[in-house]
């Protein structure tokens, strides 16, 4: 796991409310230099209003963001990139016009030729911006919001709608951005991302931050226990001696919950019990997002 140091966003006590509803409800943490950070939540939760706070899109009702690394003389726009879930583009312009045009809106940009390659836009260059697939129009997101340059990138909900392929790819060009030490905010609804982006992460729910740190770290915190699947015909003659040490059957399987793995399996092996299609499931951020709240991430 990298180590992180230099703290690039710090928010203290963080409060807005709508109409008498706390949607940021006074949250703290920090996010450091090199990281991806992300942000979960259901719909409803906050994490959209504090990360527009953090763009300095909307206005904190009370508390503080501070990037402390930010040059004294330079706009937060010049500082930051973004992608939004939903982003218009320009009619009837191509990938490398819209490029070109966004590159005239700062003072100072990333050269194309480097973005082009980052982002793998080669192939489309000379594309109708309108014709372009899920996988790639994301690509260009994207590198617009590289053109600038920037230290931190906002990422919201870059990948919804890619397919299973067009999604890793995009996962690779993260970690490629993240080799450069840039810092990425990521809010995502697929789990499996963002344990595969974070290094933090910050679960939010009605408005507050109900937990936070490494993915693995919280998986461990929060579950102790490993879960054995074993098919029924594998182990009918055993029925017995399995219901005994506390395997639960079910109709097409039999499953233990247990704090001793290694035990459950040397059982297993010493009653001569087939273990060759067991199945041993990894809790994920989704149990825990469940655990915490009483709710999947996707409700």
């Amino acid at each position: 796991m990298p180590h992180f140091q230099d703290i690039v966003i710090q928010i203290t006590d963080l409060k807005k409310s709508f109409k008498g509803i706390n949607a940021v409800d006074g949250i703290n943490f920090n996010v450091f230099k090199g990281q991806c950070f992300g942000l979960l939540g259901p719909n409803g939760a906050g994490k959209t209003t504090c990360i527009e706070i953090l763009e300095g899109i909307s206005k904190a009702d009370s508390g503080s963001v501070v990037f402390p690394a930010l040059p004294k003389k330079m706009h937060l726009n010049q500082y930051i990139g973004m992608t939004f879930q939903h982003t218009a583009l320009p009619d009837f312009i191509k990938v490398k016009e819209t490029l070109a045009l966004f590159s005239n809106l700062y003072p100072s940009t990333l050269d194309q030729n480097q973005i082009i390659q980052s982002c793998q836009l080669e192939d489309i260059l000379h594309r109708d911006v309108k014709k372009l697939s899920g996988g790639q129009r994301q690509r260009l997101l994207l590198a617009l919001a590289l053109i600038n340059d920037p230290e931190v990138i906002f990422l919201d909900e870059p990948t919804t709608g890619l397919d299973p392929h067009a999604r890793r790819d995009f996962w690779t060009l993260i970690e490629s951005i993240k080799q450069l030490g840039k810092t990425i905010i990521l809010t995502t609804h697929y789990m499996d991302e963002a344990h595969q982006l974070c290094d933090q992460i910050a679960i939010m729910h009605q408005g507050k931050i109900i937990e936070q740190g490494q993915p693995l770290e919280l998986l461990r915190k929060h579950f102790n226990r490993s879960v054995l699947n074993l098919p029924i015909e594998d182990i009918t003659e055993f029925k017995q001696s399995l219901e005994n040490y506390g395997w639960i059957f079910h109709k097409q399987n039999a499953e233990l919950e247990t704090e001793n793995l290694p035990e459950a399996i040397s059982f297993l092996l010493e009653n001569h019990i087939n273990i060759a299609h067991i199945n041993i499931q990894q809790r994920t951020l989704d149990d825990l997002f469940i655990k915490l709240t009483g709710n999947s991430l996707n409700d």
